[in-house]
């Protein structure tokens, strides 16, 4: 069974909405990585969406500018901002004539009551809704982490020092603050959001709609802040032995010597004494791999983390599952995405029900999860921007620990792979039923 998609895939929205999230903020304020995170949250979703970088366009004619370039005093910087905005603001036009396109993410400044007065201006002249979403921070060492570990990894300062660039940098906001206005009382009559000091205080203000609330509460839940976060399955269990799915089996003996390994993979990865909270689904499996990590880790039991549900297939084999309900077999490896077991989820379903899961983890700092595979594969593409229809084809090996360490422009990945035999689970679309 094969549940049908919407155009935003939650059947929630009408058709016609088209809403522009406009960035506001001084640079290193975490615009980019939040844009970022926005799009990727609701393409996790099948929410049509697309970042929009002003600097990019800007980059075209001048790749690589320095500090004097933003100073409103240069006539022909000026001149080249405005050329980068203007294109940017005519392909989001054109993304959402000619597309599905559901909300697009302007990301720049936009630091001047003009300069949004005329994206507001161009936007309702083509049916769509702003959100403006402003960025403030003010607490020095935020502002330097940004400068120093988001910045001077952007593409304006590719091969600088980074001491030069920093340096550099640091004197391009001081010509954006010479011009910066706040949202404030004068723009009431927009719907906006501002984020303070990394979330730490939160203003609304005209929000409405489903959509823009979906986005608002996944703005709420953000911040900003360096952070890893820690994923491994479940040890090797009885059930993946005889090729079995579902089901709450126990540990096999050589998933039990993972359980007793893994203490030292999350002591070499993490590097230092920090206190982790360790996640966990209410299965036997992953509470008992779990159960040798060091007593002053604080340990949570999710039932939201439970292995996707297979309805009446749980218990059996692929090869079963292909000779009792060949038409289900086959659809679902025509469509493993939207599939649904008789009875029970599909991946799509097993998104749904893992967004508390990923607020939880956007909100919080150095958890471990330890869980399954099919809520790997999901929670893994969610930070490493993976298509919906391949997330349920990627492989997730046993007895591997993955770091993701989330940045402004991407996720930084690094596997521990335990020197303990494991049968393989993964099977790939087409491939025989066959245990490997």
């Amino acid at each position: 069974m094969s549940p049908s998609p919407s155009r935003n895939g939650l059947v929630m929205q009408p058709e016609e909405t088209r809403i522009c999230v406009v960035m506001v903020g001084l640079p290193a304020r975490g615009k980019s990585f939040i844009a970022q995170k926005v799009v990727r949250y609701l393409a996790w979703l099948s929410i049509e969406a697309r970042a929009f970088n002003v600097g990019s366009y800007r980059r075209a004619d001048k790749p690589r500018p320095t500090a004097d370039f933003f100073d409103t005093s240069n006539p022909e910087g000026e001149r080249l901002r405005r050329a980068a905005a203007e294109a940017a603001v005519s392909d989001m036009f054109r993304w959402f004539r000619e597309g599905n396109g559901v909300i697009a993410i302007l990301d720049a400044t936009n630091s001047t009551k003009a300069r949004r007065r005329w994206i507001c201006d161009r936007c309702t002249a083509e049916n769509i809704e702003t959100i403006f979403v402003e960025s403030k921070c003010d607490d020095e060492n935020v502002i330097m982490s940004n400068i120093l570990e988001v910045k001077t990894t952007s593409p304006d300062y590719k091969g600088f020092d980074p001491e030069v660039a920093a340096q550099d940098f640091r004197n391009r906001i001081r010509n954006y603050e010479k011009v910066y206005e706040t949202i404030d009382e004068d723009e009431k009559h927009l719907t906006y959001v501002k984020l303070i000091n990394v979330g730490s205080q939160i203003v609304i203000n005209r929000i409405q709609g489903y959509l823009q609330s979906r986005v608002v509460y996944y703005l709420m839940n953000l911040h900003i802040r360096p952070r890893a976060i820690w994923l491994s399955r479940h040890g090797e269990s009885q059930y993946n032995l005889q090729g079995l799915i579902g089901g709450d089996a126990d540990l096999s003996p050589r998933g039990e010597a993972y359980a007793r390994a893994l203490p030292d993979l999350v002591a070499s990865s993490v590097g230092d004494d920090r206190r982790l909270t360790i996640w966990t689904s209410t299965l036997k499996r992953t509470i008992q791999t779990a159960r040798f990590l060091p007593a002053q880790h604080q340990r949570l039991e999710w039932k939201a983390l439970d292995e996707l549900d297979s309805g009446m297939c749980d218990g059996l084999t692929y090869e079963e599952i292909e000779q009792r309900y060949p038409d289900d077999f086959k659809a679902r490896d025509n469509d493993k995405y939207n599939y649904r077991y008789r009875g029970g989820e599909s991946y799509r379903d097993l998104v749904i029900r893992l967004e508390p899961i990923i607020m939880e983890l956007e909100r919080g700092e150095d958890i471990l999860i330890v869980t399954h595979q099919a809520v790997l594969r999901c929670i893994y593409a969610y930070f490493m921007n993976i298509p919906q229809e391949q997330s349920p084809w990627m492989e997730v090996p046993l007895h591997t620990l993955i770091r993701l360490s989330p940045k402004a422009y991407y996720t930084l990945e690094d596997r521990l792979r335990a020197d303990i035999p494991a049968v393989s689970t993964f099977r790939a679309r087409g491939a025989s039923t066959k245990l490997s």
